[in-house]
């Protein structure tokens, strides 16, 4: 790419926002190691291609070339062998000098030793070796701007583009950092930049002049003051002294041949016939005496830009053609306003009532994203709740295992079904498979009906069933609870073939009357059906999930606030790298995060941990890994911090109400009961639970582990996605 002559070549590029032209059909090229000079007021479309050349706004039309690279085809190569300084200051408040230089460096994949080298060697450049270690937050603006051009400058890149680079800082620190400029242009670097300052703009070695998204005139300042538009033939430019020159300013454009006045400094300066009558402008001058000092002088670029500006405004239609003497001439014209009466100044407490009302009526109606969780929020949350919360437990997951297999078993679990209390999910063939399906968490409740049950109802003897109830959730087994003894009671009771009572009541050990129906339930894990041990673990998941997602749900949004943003789009980061880059740290704090709840459960709240804890630090890894993945998603949707806490809560209500967390899921319309599995707490919960209360292994929770990835696969993805690399 060296032998590259040209840097920058740009043809008829052009780009649009919607209906607005921002930029029009613009070419220009650049010069190796040439300091380009790209004025215009603002709004003229300077920044937007910038954006353009550095691969972060696609063009809407037209060709741009950066060191050989097309700007729409090979963004990626053109960032890594180019620095940028934005407008706005852009790097990080909260780094120091060298934290944000050391950053800098390692987005373009410098080495240490090389990172260190380059350090040093911008740190020399540009002074800052005493304020290295100073948070760059602290700074005055011309350090700071010293710092955003080390920071552009650290990989050692062949161009430089700055954005108004001395933008609000002091005169001092302006020259400066032009002396920094010169050194590097010296060094063989290219230098883009934008300006408003005219005597900046002399200090360019090419410049380029955009007026309304078209660029007007281009080249060598010392050819454009030679432009014949500049100072037509015929006509002088001529600098004038005189002892009152702002008295003296509106007058002197009435003068028959005087074309255009300016104050600069305390001097006028003048566009005039060659003609101009010396003795005709002394007339106009007050307390003039003796000869004037009159002199001619050469355009300044402001005279070129303010000369070519007018000269547009007058050929481009829909622009004001009115000339700054017409506009003076119509003031002069106007009769003196009598001097107004001053009344009393009273504060109105109702004055601008309506004008506030009215602009914030403006502000609601253009922001769709407030106007939608407004009014559709609501409604979606309060029919989503009014139908998936309900107290009442209902078909509970049960599993049987039936030993006898004949008509008076079958009707038993006919019976428990109609109670509408269980619902039987799986059937299985042996005790361990009956536990197994228990601990898994895929049922609530296992039935066990000896082989010898009827027998003994034909007997007239008591027959046992076994209920094992898991006692993890309070609600639930106290329902299952209830329920399965009531049936023991109705099944003994029931009538008979004949119509008589069956077989009379059976007779227990002792030969005693007994139910004929013995259900004798047992409550597994959670004997004493403490509460706490249900939703303890619920919290831990809860929690996590809130804590994380919050926390990366601001990182992209707080970044475009900041600007810094913008700033990384022009660096050679991926998208993957990004993202995971801003995942990493948090998952390693939301790590000790699961560690210091799990302490807080098992030491405050007396929940011991029933199970493998390091298969529980494992999935909670996963689960945060995916927890903070859609916050970064939410970031990528949400224009600002405010849209990224709806966003969040939006999410997070849902999670909690309709995950497991307080109600059974079993009981929620199907269509709720589908919805639930696309947040991930909705797995996790039942892995803290499964692994805390009921010591299940992984394989018992093979189900919501693979739900679980699932959800964090689609996430991140979803969040890669959606995260674009550009402005468009």
């Amino acid at each position: 790419m060296n032998g590259v002559a040209n840097v920058i070549e740009v043809e008829r590029l052009t780009r649009h926002f919607g209906s607005l032209v921002a930029v029009d059909d613009v070419s220009f090229v650049v010069p190796r190691a040439a300091i380009f000079g790209f004025l215009g007021p603002n709004g003229s479309g300077k920044s937007t291609i910038i954006r353009m050349l550095c691969g972060v706004l696609q063009p809407s039309a037209g060709q741009g070339r950066v060191l050989g690279y097309d700007v729409a085809h090979e963004p990626e190569a053109i960032k890594r062998r180019i620095g940028y300084m934005s407008q706005k200051f852009s790097l990080y408040h909260d780094l120091t000098v060298r934290e944000n230089l050391e950053f800098s460096g390692r987005v373009y994949g410098l080495d240490r030793r090389r990172l260190q080298s380059r350090i040093d060697t911008m740190l020399d450049l540009t002074g800052l070796g005493e304020r290295v270690n100073q948070v760059t937050g602290t700074l005055s603006g011309g350090w700071k701007q010293r710092v955003a051009l080390s920071c552009a400058l650290v990989h050692d890149p062949e161009v430089v583009f700055l954005d108004e680079p001395t933008a609000g800082i002091d005169p001092v620190a302006r020259r400066e950092l032009w002396d920094l400029l010169f050194t590097l242009s010296g060094q063989g670097k290219t230098l883009f930049v934008t300006t408003h300052y005219m005597d900046e703009a002399e200090r360019c070695s090419h410049i380029g002049y955009i007026y309304l998204a078209k660029l007007i005139v281009g080249g060598m300042p010392a050819d454009l003051k030679q432009l014949p538009t500049v100072t037509p033939k015929g006509t002088s430019r001529f600098e004038l002294g005189c002892p009152r020159p702002v008295e003296s300013l509106a007058r002197l454009k009435g003068v028959p041949g005087v074309l255009d006045a300016t104050l600069f400094g305390e001097k006028i300066h003048l566009l005039a016939d060659e003609t101009l009558d010396r003795s005709a402008l002394k007339v106009e001058i007050p307390d003039a005496s003796g000869e004037i000092d009159l002199r001619p002088i050469s355009p300044s670029l402001e005279d070129v830009f303010v000369t070519l500006s007018r000269a547009e405004a007058v050929r481009r239609p829909g622009l004001s053609n009115v000339t700054p003497q017409e506009s003076e001439r119509v003031l002069r014209e106007r009769p003196p306003s009598p001097p107004p009466q001053r009344p009393v100044a009273r504060e109105r407490p109702w004055s601008g009532f309506l004008a506030i009302w009215h602009k914030e009526f403006i502000h609601i109606r253009r922001d769709r994203t407030t106007l939608f969780f407004m009014f559709l929020i609501p409604t979606i949350q309060l029919t989503l709740f009014g139908y998936a919360l309900d107290t009442k437990i209902e078909f509970i997951p049960t599993a049987i295992l039936n030993l006898d297999g004949r008509a008076e078993s079958q009707r038993l679990l006919e019976a428990m079904v109609n109670t509408r209390s269980f619902s039987i999910t799986t059937r299985v063939s042996s005790e361990q498979e009956l536990e197994r399906s228990i601990v898994s968490g895929r049922v609530k409740v296992g039935v066990k009906i000896p082989p010898d049950y009827a027998d003994r109802l034909a007997a007239g003897r008591k027959s046992s069933v076994a209920v094992l109830i898991d006692g993890s959730d309070s609600q639930v087994a106290n329902t299952a609870l209830n329920s399965s003894k009531l049936l023991g009671l109705v099944e003994s009771s029931r009538p008979g073939r004949s119509g008589k009572p069956a077989t009379v009541s059976g007779r227990d050990s002792a030969g005693l009357v007994a139910s004929s129906v013995d259900i004798r339930p047992r409550l597994l894990f959670n004997p004493d059906l403490l509460s706490a041990r249900f939703f303890v673990p619920g919290l831990v998941g809860v929690i996590l999930q809130l804590v994380t997602l919050f926390l990366t749900a601001f990182t992209i949004v707080r970044e475009r606030e900041n600007g810094t943003l913008e700033q990384l789009f022009v660096t050679p980061v991926g998208r993957v790298g990004l993202m995971l880059g801003k995942i990493g740290p948090y998952l390693i704090i939301g790590c000790l995060e699961i560690v210091l709840v799990l302490l807080v459960m098992v030491f405050l709240f007396d929940v011991p941990i029933a199970g493998s804890l390091a298969s529980l630090l494992g999935l909670g890894a996963i689960f945060l890994f995916c927890s903070l993945g859609l916050g970064l998603a939410i970031s990528t949707l949400a224009e600002n911090q405010v849209q990224a806490m709806q966003f969040a809560f939006l999410i997070m209500l849902p999670s909690i109400l309709i995950s497991g967390f307080i109600f059974p899921r079993e009981n929620m319309p199907l269509a709720i009961y589908a919805l639930s599995h696309v947040f991930p707490v909705t797995y996790f919960l039942q892995i803290l639970r499964g692994i805390i209360l009921r010591g299940a292994g992984l394989v018992d929770l093979t189900d919501w582990i693979g739900g679980l990835a699932v959800c964090c696969l689609v996430i991140i993805l979803i969040a890669i996605r959606r995260f674009h690399k550009s402005l468009d």
